[in-house]
């Protein structure tokens, strides 16, 4: 049995001890690890909170621009605190969307009492449209404007006449066309209408037009009737003239007028012609 004389024990010993400049080099190592992952993330949460902060800068740069151009265009009506007066309702909670259709197709500022805000040409510019929809939507929550995924007619048009055909022919006709309602009051032509503006109209409800919430026609089901009547717009009759797209009741009066009218010229002639 061989055993290791005392130096050469020592000689181990001294082989396996960690040098004192190895323990250094790895606290270094580590300080520098830990102080770059800080850098980095401290950098990445200041440009995050500048940006945050830059829009919400801009945010409220259109609200207060907003106030201004409400105060001195609908306040007469709606109030100085959109609260409403005996001449224009409450606009507390109806959002941006309800104030990008009104004033962005020109219905409002209101031209004239009568049944119905009839469209017109707007009578301010987008931007300053979008700064009196920001600062309404600032008084309480209410419906967005949409996004250009929802309104750029890129659905199921299929679906869209579907849905269209239950939910909003039995007002604006099956071809978009429009038509009258009671009391002076009617639903206006789609057939020029944007995609924004009819999303739009479906959330608010304006005039006699009920509210289709998400619960009624989700959002996808919007886009669909929304690609549908851009279909309509894009596509005209097939058929040659379409006598304004009104149904059955232009064409059996188109044939009531002429077609009879031919039958009983024809006849008068004939019967001149035989005495």
């Amino acid at each position: 049995m061989f055993t290791r004389s005392q130096s050469e024990r020592r000689n181990g010993a001294k082989k396996g001890r960690r040098s004192p400049l190895a323990t250094v080099s790895l606290i270094v190592v580590g300080l520098m690890t830990t102080g770059g992952a800080y850098a980095l993330f401290s950098s990445s949460a200041n440009a995050d909170s500048s940006q945050s902060s830059t829009v919400a800068a801009s945010s409220q740069s259109q609200v207060n621009e907003g106030q201004k151009l409400f105060a001195s265009n609908c306040a007469t009506c709606h109030g100085l605190s959109a609260q409403g007066t005996d001449d224009g309702p409450s606009l507390i909670g109806v959002g941006a969307a309800s104030v990008d259709f009104q004033v962005g197709t020109g219905r409002m500022p209101l031209a004239q009492s009568g049944p119905q805000a009839e469209e017109k040409p707007a009578q301010f510019t987008d931007a300053q449209v979008d700064e009196l929809a920001a600062y309404v939507a600032s008084l309480a929550p209410g419906p967005d404007v949409p996004s250009t995924s929802l309104t750029d007619g890129d659905g199921n048009a299929a679906e869209g006449a579907e849905l269209f055909r239950v939910n909003c022919a039995m007002c604006h006709n099956v071809a978009g066309a429009g038509g009258a309602l009671t009391e002076g009051k009617y639903a206006p032509n789609l057939q020029s209408v944007s995609g924004k503006h009819i999303y739009e109209a479906m959330v608010t409800g304006p005039q006699n037009m009920p509210v289709f919430n998400d619960l009624n026609i989700t959002p996808k089901q919007k886009a669909d009737i929304i690609t549908y009547l851009k279909y309509i717009q894009d596509n005209k009759s097939p058929g040659g003239f379409s006598l304004g797209d009104l149904g059955p009741v232009s064409e059996g009066l188109f044939m009531w007028i002429f077609g009879l009218g031919a039958v009983v010229a024809m006849t008068v002639w004939l019967t001149a012609k035989s005495n």
